[in-house]
């Protein structure tokens, strides 16, 4: 049964293994060493053990990174009720340790039912070698893959708790690791006195990060006051902004309370600040450098003490460049950059969002999951909310399915959904990716949710 050893490429990537300790357990003592000498070989660790018992024992005591275990240990026995039950205590032990059956009696049905229980292969003796130990290989590999992932998700979802108990998220919803670093980021510089330009496509949430920032500020008591200068005409702006004396121009019967007096130690949110005329910038800019300026019509200086938080999703230093925006006010406004990424490149963020929408009142059928995940979302988490409160309305049932979510995928685009990968291509994209199960279903052209499916279904 024994073979050569496997080619030098193959031994330097078992040798690149993490001390990987198997465990044979086999009554048979002869098939136990000849398994222990070829493992050996092959750079591999390996514990014999030649009865149930005796298995699950050094289970007890020691760390195995994969178990192969025989179906039957009583002489003339072949049912594979001996196996099954071991199989059973070592799952109660270790429900994530890779097992290999193996057994000169193979029976269809007890394979079909322990491969479905979570067994990761079902090898008939006498066995090939070179089929054993690549198989062996790919475990070990995906079974490092899959511990490096579960540690970074936890590792994530502490530093999420720690930020959620540390600092005021304005019931942010979110799970991508670009998300984590922009609100670690914004509550870090938030109690600074400084400027913030918050930058990013429409619709990407630039107004949550604002109210984060001003949450944990030092004038968080203060007034929070938000203007839309993309909104506003020209003729109003600047009344809206730094008020009016009564009768300063046609329809002003009143003295009118600009924003910046209404933000008085509090902040002031500018959104969609690219749009601002250059008459309103050279104001916003004095306001900025003096803390002072004058209503329209008036000639009495008004000091301020306010926070600026702006946004934007021009291309501002493109602006300065076709001189529709001033160099030194985007330097004043820019003191500190929060960028948020558009809800396509973080996708994790999506199904978090939703369910905070449906509050329980409706589910997502495991279509309309996967719908929502591969869709691009150009108009970002605007057009998210707006689909599931659509979709909302039309489902009848309480299940929300894709005729309800009116969603129309681009065929032709690479995150169309692929339903015919094989479980090589599964594999081989998880350790392209590092281990990232996000970044191998985008390549697949699968959601995450579909990739696992295919990664239970495949044993992987």
């Amino acid at each position: 049964m024994l073979h050569q050893p496997l080619s030098l490429e193959r031994l330097k990537r078992l040798q690149t293994q993490m001390k990987a300790n198997l465990l044979v357990i086999d009554d048979n003592k002869d098939i136990a060493h000849a398994l222990q000498v070829l493992f050996t070989l092959n750079n591999l660790q390996c514990e014999l053990a030649y009865s149930p018992q005796e298995g699950l024992a050094l289970l007890q005591k020691q760390t195995f990174d994969l178990v192969i275990q025989d179906m039957n240990f009583t002489a003339d026995t072949t049912s594979g009720e001996e196996g099954m039950q071991l199989f059973n205590d070592i799952r109660q032990l270790s429900p994530d340790m890779p097992i290999i059956l193996i057994t000169a009696w193979t029976h269809l049905e007890t394979a079909v039912e322990l491969v479905k229980s979570g067994a990761a292969d079902y090898l008939a003796k006498p066995w090939n070698d070179d089929k054993l130990l690549v198989t062996i290989n790919n475990l070990l590999e995906l079974n490092e893959l899959q511990q490096q992932q579960w540690k970074s998700a936890k590792r994530k979802q502490s530093q999420q708790l720690q930020l959620e108990q540390k600092y005021d998220l304005c019931n942010t919803q979110f799970r991508s690791d670009s998300m984590l670093q922009l609100l670690q980021m914004a509550t870090q510089v938030a109690a600074a006195d400084v400027p913030i330009l918050i930058t990013g496509p429409n619709g990407s949430g630039k107004e949550k990060i604002a109210e984060v920032v001003q949450a944990n500020s030092s004038c968080k008591l203060g007034p929070f006051v938000k203007v839309n200068v993309g909104a506003l005409s020209q003729d109003l702006l600047e009344a809206e902004l730094f008020g009016a004396e009564a009768g300063s121009y046609t329809g002003a019967n009143k003295t009118r309370i600009g924003r910046f007096e209404r933000a008085h130690n509090g902040t002031l949110f500018l959104d969609e600040i690219g749009n601002l005329s250059m008459q309103g910038q050279a104001k916003l800019l004095r306001v900025l450098e003096t803390g002072e300026f004058e209503r329209i019509g008036g000639n009495q200086s008004i000091k301020v003490s306010v926070r600026i938080i702006s946004a934007t999703n021009t291309d501002i230093p493109q602006a300065i460049v076709d001189g529709t925006f001033r160099e030194d006010l985007y330097y004043r406004l820019n003191v500190i950059n929060l960028q948020i990424a558009p809800l396509h490149q973080r996708k994790e963020d999506i199904l978090p969002l939703v369910d905070t929408l449906l509050q329980g009142k409706h589910q997502l059928s495991a279509e309309s999951r996967e719908l929502l995940l591969v869709h691009d979302w150009p108009g970002n988490v605007r057009e998210l909310l707006n689909t599931i409160k659509r979709a909302q309305l039309l489902c009848q049932d309480g299940i929300i399915t894709e005729q309800h979510l009116g969603i129309e995928l681009k065929t032709n685009t690479s995150i169309a959904p692929k339903e015919d990968v094989t479980e090589i291509e599964v594999i081989d994209a998880i350790k392209a990716a590092g281990g990232v199960i996000s970044d191998a279903a985008k390549n697949l052209g699968l959601s995450r949710s579909a990739l696992y499916r295919r990664m239970k279904k495949f044993n992987i």
